[in-house]
């Protein structure tokens, strides 16, 4: 039933699709019917030819980026809750400088790195980094203190006590913050192409844009919209499988 009402939906959303690119200016707007072919010569590489050249440098940047933001965030999160004093003192600034509207870094980023890879994966670094950092955080503080204390009467280190006491108590908050991480990490790359990049999914964007090859444009979202929801839905699927492990 749920299939369905998905299929439905999609047929409805696509009808009103062709409608309104019909009757809209072809160089704005485009119907499905006119995207088909143009994401048949997509795939063929005949429209973009050095279309696995993007995709492979947009992946290598997503990993990369998402990567560090993990590692960092890591660290800075069992840093800031092993200690409560630190936490309390840093935790809410961490907080304050994630609701800043990341795009305002990415000029800065922008200077700093220049126009190559380095400033893409910088910014999905920031992204990732802070979604994990305050998702160890949070985790941290729902822990049971008895736990932590038993461990440690019992000759366990600061590490020790994280990998065994603290990750598998804060497991689902864990995997929350690593896909929420994810998802911004593969955001964070793909504007900073579309923003300022000569090669990557994002600059192939940006060139069909700029060139009014709206069929082509729109080819070019679909398949990385296909990379940002395949990411995401394999962050659900381990999400999914911590739940159960949790409960």
């Amino acid at each position: 039933m749920t299939v369905l009402v998905r299929l439905a939906l999609l047929a409805a959303v696509l009808a009103v699709w062709e409608v309104a690119g019909r009757a809209a200016n072809p160089l704005l707007a485009v119907p499905p019917s006119a995207v088909l072919p143009a994401l048949r010569e997509l795939l063929l590489l005949r429209s973009y030819p050095d279309l696995p050249a993007s995709l492979l440098l947009t992946l290598r940047e997503i990993a990369l980026a998402y990567g560090l933001a993990v590692a960092a965030g890591l660290a800075c999160g069992f840093a800031l809750g092993m200690n409560r004093l630190v936490g309390r003192a840093y935790g809410p600034m961490l907080a304050a400088l994630y609701a800043v509207p990341a795009v305002v870094w990415y000029p800065s980023l922008m200077l700093f790195f220049g126009l190559d890879a380095a400033s893409k994966i910088a910014f999905g670094f920031l992204l990732g980094f802070f979604p994990v950092t305050l998702a160890v955080l949070a985790g941290i503080r729902q822990v049971n203190p008895q736990l932590v204390t038993v461990a440690r009467a019992y000759g366990a280190g600061p590490v020790r006590v994280f990998a065994s006491v603290m990750v598998p108590a804060m497991l689902f908050t864990l995997i929350g913050g690593l896909r929420t991480g994810l998802a911004l990490s593969v955001i964070g790359v793909i504007v900073g192409e579309i923003l300022g990049s000569k090669r990557g999914m994002g600059a192939l964007i940006n060139h069909a844009y700029g060139l009014l090859r709206t069929a082509d444009y729109v080819a070019l979202v679909l398949v990385t919209l296909v990379l940002i929801v395949g990411s995401d839905a394999a962050a659900s699927l381990v999400e999914r499988r911590a739940k159960r492990w949790t409960e």
